[in-house]
């Protein structure tokens, strides 16, 4: 039996099986995943009402995704999760390179004293999947969650969706002003409106094993490792990865090859020994077991009419990097603020078009990198099996090398420079416009706090410095920072502020807390332009 038992959520029947006739809702959600959940969540936080349909009524079976990155957990941390997955989830530090037996280098992430969010965290799916729908749970009057609800057609016009939804008492109509389809990589609205994923299918076939295991593999006990072997020598030709989640549960990839069978690959008696390769003699359990391949691939356009497409059903990529439900969790952050605006009447839906513009960069990004580490680590040649092999050799003794190693690159954020919203700023200093806001530590009357939690999810002005504290902004927040203690209010104690975005400057920030523009003191008039230009009020074309 799984270590993890979830709750079975209740199905209760909608008005709309009593009624034939559905209210319309301002916005549908399809699938209730960590996306799904967080896309109710930010909508909710800005006074949209959603329901959310979901063809299961269980969080996810198997840890899944389980690598959170930082900037995954500022935006969790926005919503109002962040804290319970620090305290449940895993914090590693130090990851080991190995080839063959031989330990090739390894690295620190060490936290950032000056940020809230350590790099990293490991916690699995279910777990952040319980705490969105605890948390959604808080929003009674504009989260109504819908669990044994499977979208099974949609009727699409110019100013409104009706989808079909099948219940275990019988199927309804639902009409809503936008649908978001969150259903993940085998998307049935996305199918169903014969839509294109353009891409690569890998055919690399790779096992993920949750191992319940008391005792540590790891050397040091106390501290939390991340370890990734080529051609390990107890599994000859292939990869491994080993790192830790918690529960005393362990994730171990293995690559089998394109010609593994999935069925028998997930047996139990194929499946142990090669656990027991690993650990040893240690006592352990299987708690999960997934053989799988991937598809690095999106869709050329992720907003159609009123349909939009939001993480996997829009974009996947493999798991190396832990690209994928970081991704998600950043379209979400990039798509709610515009959507509430557009549906509060304070946008035009053009802006809309800019949550394409700026995720599908991301997701190009992402497949990008992906792609990647799955062919470095999976040569599909002898001659670039030796390339990749001597890089190994020369990474032991010579940093330079070291960055041509690919195991994975970690998750960050993409740059949104130069896209539409964003106004080109002609300093020579200063953070450049799309730059996703670094956090800082402040201080005011002895009380320390964070930056980000101080920007929030709206537009801000922020202010650093004396020579910039009168400026003001009509119908903008204004948080000014100062930089010395003759004054009053938020203070720059660490320095952090000024080192990282300049001091005697004013950044426009965005609800999603990237950049849109950053100024001097004698540069005003541009502000009120820099703000329509962030809400798509001019023109969708970047400035000179």
């Amino acid at each position: 039996m799984p270590h993890y038992q979830g709750i079975r959520y209740p199905f209760t029947p909608p008005p709309e099986l009593d009624h034939k006739v559905s209210d319309r809702h301002p916005v549908a959600i399809i699938g209730a995943g960590p996306i799904g959940l967080s896309m109710a969540i930010d909508l909710a936080m800005q006074g949209i009402r959603t329901v959310v349909l979901d063809d299961n009524n269980v969080v996810s079976v198997g840890s899944r995704a389980i690598c959170w990155a930082k900037r995954t957990l500022e935006i969790f941390d926005r919503l109002g999760v962040a804290d319970r997955m620090l305290e449940k989830g895993v914090t590693w530090k130090v990851g080991r390179l190995f080839h063959g037996e031989n330990e090739v280098y390894n690295f620190d992430l060490l936290p950032n004293a000056g940020h809230k969010m350590p790099a990293f965290i490991n916690l699995q799916q279910y777990y952040v999947e319980q705490y969105l729908v605890e948390r959604a749970a808080e929003f009674p009057g504009l989260i109504e969650m819908r669990w044994l609800s499977k979208v099974i057609g949609e009727n699409i016009e110019a100013d409104y969706v009706t989808l079909q939804v099948e219940t275990p008492d019988g199927t309804y109509d639902l009409l809503a002003d936008y649908v978001l389809a969150c259903d993940g990589a085998k998307s049935g609205i996305r199918e169903r409106m014969g839509l294109a994923f353009k891409g690569h299918h890998f055919e690399e076939r790779f096992l993920i094993a949750d191992v319940e295991m008391a005792e540590s593999p790891f050397d040091d006990e106390d501290t939390h490792e991340r370890w990734f072997w080529f051609e390990p020598p107890f599994h000859s030709g292939q990869s491994s990865l080993l790192h830790k989640q918690p529960d005393n549960i362990y994730r171990i990839d293995l690559q089998l090859g394109p010609d593994a069978d999935p069925t028998e690959e997930s047996k139990p008696e194929k499946v142990i020994p090669r656990i027991k390769a690993i650990v040893g003699e240690r006592p352990f359990k299987l708690d999960w077991v997934s053989v799988y391949s991937f598809t690095c691939a999106k869709l050329d356009q992720f907003v159609h009419g009123r349909v939009i497409f939001i993480g996997d059903s829009a974009h996947t990529v493999s798991p190396f990097g832990a690209r994928g439900g970081n991704g998600g969790i950043q379209d979400v952050d990039n798509l709610g603020w515009k959507l509430a605006a557009t549906l509060h009447g304070q946008a035009d839906p053009s802006l809309l078009d800019s949550y394409h513009e700026e995720r599908s960069i991301g997701a190009q990004e992402n497949i990008k990198n992906s792609s990647r580490a799955t062919n470095f680590m999976t040569p599909k040649s002898n001659m670039e099996r030796i390339f990749r092999n001597e890089i190994l050799n020369l990474a032991k003794d010579y940093p330079f090398a070291r960055t041509l190693v690919n195991s994975g690159r970690l998750s960050v954020p993409c740059s949104l420079a130069g896209l539409s919203l964003q106004t080109t700023s002609t300093l020579a200093r200063g953070l450049t416009p799309g730059t996703s806001c670094p956090d800082a530590e402040l201080e005011q009357g002895g009380e320390k706090s964070w930056l980000l939690n101080h920007l929030g999810g709206e537009f801000v002005l922020l202010t650093i410095g004396g020579s910039t504290r009168n400026l003001t902004l009509d119908g903008v927040r204004h948080l000014h920072i100062r930089t010395d203690t003759t004054v009053a209010g938020l203070y720059d104690c660490t320095g952090n502020v000024a080192q990282q975005y300049g001091a005697d400057l004013a950044y426009l920030i965005r609800p999603d807390q990237h950049i849109a523009a950053c100024f001097e003191l004698r540069e005003p008039e541009k502000l009120l332009p820099a703000l329509q230009r962030a809400q798509a009020i001019e023109p969708l074309k970047a400035t000179q």
